[in-house]
This record gives C-alpha cells, sequence and structure tokens, in this order.
C-alpha cells in the first residue's frame, strides 16, 4: 500500500504541477487532443494548442490584474479599520483553506489526489450517461484546484476519521459529482441564451445559474431586456462599454481609495504611487486600469473557447460522444448585451455592500469583506441568465439578492468551517448556498451523510432527464451545438 500510495502521489504531483496547476496547457492540451481525434494535420491541431493556450494566457492577464489590482484595496479595508473579518474570494479561500489542512497536519497532496480522483470520475459518469443522464465535462482547471481544496477542508473538517487515503478517495467522489451534476443542469439554459453555441458552464456559480432561469420570469419580461432600457439622452454616453466600465470602476473604487486615504495608499503601494504622483492621478489610472483589465480577459476567453469548443468535438465524438464542455462563465458575456454584465456587477455590490453594513450594525461575529471575483463574475454571471429569462427588472432584483446572500452564506460559512481564523472563505454563490448545506449534512451524519450527498446529487440528472419534454433531443444538444 505504501508503495502504490507513493506512486500515486507522485504521479498526483507532476501532473498537477506541470499541467493541472497551469490551466492553459491543460485545455491547450485538450484542443491538441480533440483536433487529433478530428483528423486534422497536426499542424493544425499544434496551431489549436498555441491559440487555446495564449487565450487562456491572455484570461489569465486579464482575471490577474483585476484580482491584483483589487486585492490590495480590500486587505487596506481590513487593515485600516481593523475588523476581525473575511474575504469572500475564492483566491482568499485557497489560501485559508491550504493554510487550516497544513494546521491539522495533512499534506496538500490530498488535495491533488482527490482533484484527480474528480476529474476522473467525471469522465467515467460521462462514458455511462446512458444510466447516469449526465453530458458534461468540467473543463476550467483553475477552478477545478481552488474547489478540490476547498471540499478537502470541509471533508476533513466534517468528518475528521477520513484524513487519509481513503478519505481523498470520497473527497474525489464527492467534488467530481458536483462537477458532473451541476455543470450538467447549466446544458439548457446556456444553449438557450447562445443559441446552441455548444458549451455548459463549468464555474462556481452553476447552481444559482439554473436556479436564475427557472425563476427570473418571475420577475420580469424577456422583452424588456437591458438592451431597451431606456435612459435619460445625457446617460445615453454609457451605452458604450467603455465608458460605463471605466466610470463606474472610478466611482466605486475612487471612493474607496479616498476613504483609505493619500498616506495609506502610498504606505501600501509604494511602486504604482511614487511621490511625484498626485493622489487624484493615482485614483485616475488606478480605476480605470479596470477596465483595462476587463477588455483583456474577454478578448482571452473569446479566443479559447472558440477553439476549445471546435476542437471539442473530437473528444466528444471518438471518447465522449454526447458530451458538451463545461467552461468559464464569462464564456457566456459575448451573449448578451455589455452593459449586462455591468448591470449585475452594480446591484451585486449595492446587495453586498447592504448585507455588510448589516453585519456591522446588528455586530456579527464574522465581518464579510467584498472579494472582486464573487462580486463581478457572479453577478454577472447571474444578471446575463436573468436578462435572458426576465429582462432589465429580474436582471437588476437576481444580482442583488444574489449579493446579499453572497455576504450572508459567507459569513455562516467562514464561521461554520473555521476558515475566518485563516481570513477568507471560497465566497462564490454555490459555496454560500449548496456547500454550507453539504457541509452540515456531512458534520452530523459523518460517511453516512457524505454517501447521502452524493447520491442525492446523482438523482439530479435523473429527475432532469424525467422532465425533458424531448427526450431525444437531451442527448442530442451537442451535435446542434456544432461540436
Amino acid at each position: 500500500m505504501g508503495d502504490l500510495y507513493t506512486t500515486i502521489n507522485t504521479a498526483s504531483t507532476i501532473f498537477a504541477n506541470n499541467i493541472l496547476s497551469k490551466p492553459e496547457f491543460f485545455i491547450g492540451i485538450l484542443v491538441f487532443i480533440g483536433y487529433m481525434l478530428l483528423g486534422k494535420p497536426i499542424y493544425e491541431a499544434f496551431g489549436g494548442f498555441i491559440k487555446a493556450a495564449v487565450g487562456m494566457m491572455i484570461w489569465n492577464v486579464g482575471a490577474g490584474g483585476l484580482v491584483s489590482t483589487f486585492r490590495p484595496i480590500l486587505a487596506g479595508l481590513n487593515d485600516r479599520f481593523q475588523l476581525n473579518a473575511a474575504v469572500i474570494d475564492p483566491y482568499f479561500g485557497l489560501n485559508a483553506a491550504s493554510e487550516a489542512i497544513k494546521m491539522i497536519g495533512m499534506s496538500l497532496s490530498w488535495t491533488m489526489i482527490s482533484l484527480m480522483v474528480g476529474f476522473g470520475w467525471n469522465i467515467l459518469l460521462v462514458l455511462l450517461r446512458k444510466y447516469t443522464k449526465l453530458r458534461t465535462l468540467f473543463l476550467t482547471g483553475h477552478i477545478m484546484i481552488q474547489q478540490a481544496t476547498t471540499c478537502t477542508w470541509i471533508v476533513f473538517c466534517a468528518i475528521p476519521e477520513l484524513r487519509n487515503f481513503s478519505g481523498a478517495l470520497w473527497i474525489g467522489l464527492l467534488v467530481g459529482t458536483y462537477w458532473s451534476v451541476f455543470s450538467n443542469l447549466t446544458v439548457e439554459p446556456t444553449e438557450e441564451l447562445t443559441e446552441n453555441a455548444g458549451f455548459a458552464i463549468g464555474h462556481q456559480q452553476m447552481f444559482w445559474v439554473w436556479l436564475t432561469s427557472k425563476i427570473a420570469h418571475k420577475f420580469g419580461s424577456p422583452d424588456s431586456s437591458v438592451e431597451n432600457v431606456k435612459m435619460p439622452k445625457w446617460l445615453t454616453v454609457f451605452n458604450d462599454n467603455v465608458i460605463a466600465t471605466g466610470t463606474l470602476m472610478l466611482i466605486f473604487f475612487g471612493t474607496i481609495m479616498a476613504i483609505l486615504g493619500e498616506p495609506y495608499m502610498r504606505s501600501i503601494d509604494k511602486a504604482g504611487f511614487p511621490a511625484t504622483l498626485a493622489f487624484a492621478t493615482y485614483i485616475l489610472a488606478k480605476s480605470l486600469s479596470f477596465s483595462v483589465y476587463l477588455f483583456i480577459l474577454i478578448s482571452g476567453v473569446r479566443m479559447f473557447v472558440s477553439e476549445l469548443t471546435e476542437s471539442f468535438r473530437g473528444i466528444s465524438e471518438k471518447i465522449l460522444p454526447g458530451a458538451l464542455p463545461a467552461v468559464d462563465c464569462a464564456a457566456t458575456y459575448g451573449f448578451s448585451s455589455p452593459n449586462t454584465v455591468l448591470f449585475g456587477f452594480i446591484f451585486g455590490c449595492i446587495g453586498q455592500f447592504i448585507a455588510i453594513a448589516g453585519l456591522f450594525i446588528f455586530k456579527a461575529p464574522i465581518m464579510i469583506i467584498t472579494g472582486f471575483v464573487p462580486v463581478f463574475f457572479d453577478n454577472a454571471t447571474v444578471a446575463v441568465f436573468a436578462n435572458k429569462f426576465g429582462g432589465a427588472r429580474a436582471a437588476a432584483i437576481l444580482p442583488f439578492c444574489t449579493g446579499i446572500t453572497q455576504v450572508m452564506g459567507g459569513a455562516i460559512a467562514a464561521w461554520y468551517f473555521e476558515l475566518y481564523k485563516y481570513g477568507g472563505w471560497h465566497g462564490n454563490i454555490d459555496w454560500d448556498t449548496l456547500w454550507p448545506a453539504i457541509g452540515f449534512i456531512m458534520k452530523n451524519l459523518s460517511i453516512p451523510g457524505l454517501i447521502l450527498v452524493i447520491v442525492m446529487m446523482l438523482l439530479i440528472p435523473q429527475l432532469q432527464y424525467r422532465r425533458s419534454t424531448n427526450k431525444e433531443q437531451y442527448f442530442r444538444v451537442t451535435d446542434e451545438g456544432g461540436l
């Protein structure tokens, strides 16, 4: 057993360090394999690898720029006002979960083993789609790492007797089932939004996307979409996405930096805020940089998603016929009005700020600090789907409610799983709603509870298939999606 464990651990570490921790290569290899399975010349497969990897790297530049620019400002709020707080952000959550795992004497290698088991389990469930009714392969590598790490800590925290090799296997089955089942839930709403573009959502708000598609019509009509919102003449300038994004960033982040003050900003950003630069100029440049990174991000996503969608036709036809790739939520942004993304961000922010004020007023034991990734990507995605199925009114109300839920659920989860001690929680909406419930069941029912959760999740696609009005179409979305 010891040699087997060592071999598996070594293989897992090599694969994780060189492929899974480098999502651009992970995606590029999948594109290469897909092109080869399609029978394309090797130079075209190589070209697909390059374009997918470069697109992903461009996306990483945009996402990294957004996060790295925003994170010091949040940390400054925490430091300046001495709040005992947790940042609801998947990167802060990743660090917090990693520290917690190490504090109980466990290696992070368990996380990598769980990740590989989860990915293999996802493939197996799709191969057995005739029985499982599952059609989607989760391909968002960096999200898989974040989620496998947080899931590992949740299980270790809830069921201490699983802090061993069998625990890693159980965690892999748990997180792999989540990837398979909840990305599968997004197939129909995504196909309707994108007019059969041929992909599903593989991100952090899959349950919320499905829920939004089901309830959005109760809040408004799709005919009155964000695109049709009539604005005062002077506001029509904001129909230009560059102007709208830049202005919003200036208002939100300019205000925060002004509150933190010039001396403090100089102390935490010595490289970016030289003595010769005026505070007003610094605020303007820093705020507008968010717009720059946003457009870089969108450009990268469009590039790698187009290659992935084309190449996945080969994987789907030869290895996983009938399957769809589950990719980053930002891939849907190009299928809605650009201002819908901002719509969701604005109302999500308002919801989060009101909820945070509530925590402060009522002296909650855990204070939450807004993280950019959940407040932007979760709420923008919710707004895109809400606008499709319920129009502008739904695109305002549902992100607002999501923002409140992110804060309240994040505070409960950070306290319940004790990650507030390490300053962070995963923060995305599925991890503020679905996963605290899963953790509660496991903490009270132990291993039987974990098995119960997996079985309950696997029943969802059975119900989804049973309620499908066109069962022949259920497995044919791939063909119509052009994969």
